[in-house]
């Protein structure tokens, strides 16, 4: 009994690593950006009697009938782009909650996309956040995703966490909280999104893919499924804006660059945290992803 005592007592003290969270990326770009209003910045794109506005905290719903989605009111070629999520506890199986970046409604079966997603879930088993880069949506007649996932050190149905997209001309960073876990840079034209693209956010029913690829399907016993979402920060070069514009640094180099830190703490949530990786998936067809 005394040995059991010690050791949690050990634990309190000294938890295991990856639960205390990755090491400090030291420079925290999103704090470089003020926030925006969502009035502002944003209206509703489809289902507005499932969606509401409290202050700034937007609440998105899906049920049986309809979920929701909002679209920024400009489109951008460049950028830093945040919001603040808090995700539904319990059943969510087959449920998307989205922030991301795509110009789909320009170029219908033929559009850039940059995602971060939240796959719906089971009681007891956590959510999975997908990250993903579509380029001109397909190859070939091939859908092309460039899909990297990974499981969160907290609980992102507790509260609002911190979620950000950068893209500008060399490079897509993924961050949570300020700390990169996904770097796609720009090896070619080919595989890297250039048009202007728009910023959304929405909730919807997967039902062809997600959760253990369709497989386990939505209850809508549970419904209506919510998102909720804060704290938006926009801060890029719109179509309309001077070429000369730049959008904020993801680092604090003036060459754009990681630094060793950020590399230390996106290292870090790979090592721990990261569950797929479309690059070292044997049964792709990496023909068309040649930047693997």
């Amino acid at each position: 009994m005394a040995t059991l005592l010690l050791s949690l007592l050990v634990l309190s003290l000294f938890p295991p690593s990856n639960s205390m969270g990755p090491p400090s990326p030291g420079y925290y770009p999103s704090s470089r950006v003020g926030p925006v209003q969502f009035k502002q910045s944003f209206r509703n794109l489809w289902g507005p009697q499932h969606q509401s506005l409290n202050q700034d905290t937007l609440t998105i719903r899906l049920d049986h009938n309809s979920g929701s989605g909002f679209k920024s009111q400009r489109d951008y070629r460049s950028g830093f782009f945040g919001t603040s999520v808090k995700l539904q506890p319990g059943y969510t199986a087959r449920i998307i909650t989205s922030f991301y970046l795509s110009n789909s409604e320009d170029f219908p079966g033929h559009h850039d996309e940059i995602d971060i997603e939240f796959l719906g879930t089971t009681p007891n088993k956590p959510y999975i956040l997908q990250t993903n880069v579509y380029i001109k949506g397909s190859g070939d007649g091939h859908i092309i995703g460039r899909e990297m996932q990974f499981h969160l050190w907290f609980d992102p149905t507790k509260g609002f966490h911190n979620y950000a997209i950068l893209w500008n001309s060399n490079e897509i960073i993924f961050f949570v909280y300020d700390v990169p876990i996904r770097r796609y840079p720009r090896k070619s034209d080919a595989t890297f999104p250039q048009r202007p693209m728009y910023v959304y956010g929405s909730i919807w029913d997967a039902w062809s893919w997600a959760t253990d690829d369709g497989r386990i399907k939505a209850d809508y016993r549970y419904q209506p499924f919510i998102g909720r979402y804060n704290n938006f920060k926009i801060s890029g070069c719109t179509t309309n804006d001077n070429p000369s514009c730049r959008p904020p640094s993801g680092s604090p180099s003036r060459f754009g660059r990681l630094s060793r830190k950020q590399n230390d703490a996106m290292e870090w949530v790979q090592r721990n945290y990261k569950l797929y990786d479309y690059c070292h998936d044997p049964q792709r067809d990496h023909t068309y992803t040649p930047e693997c």
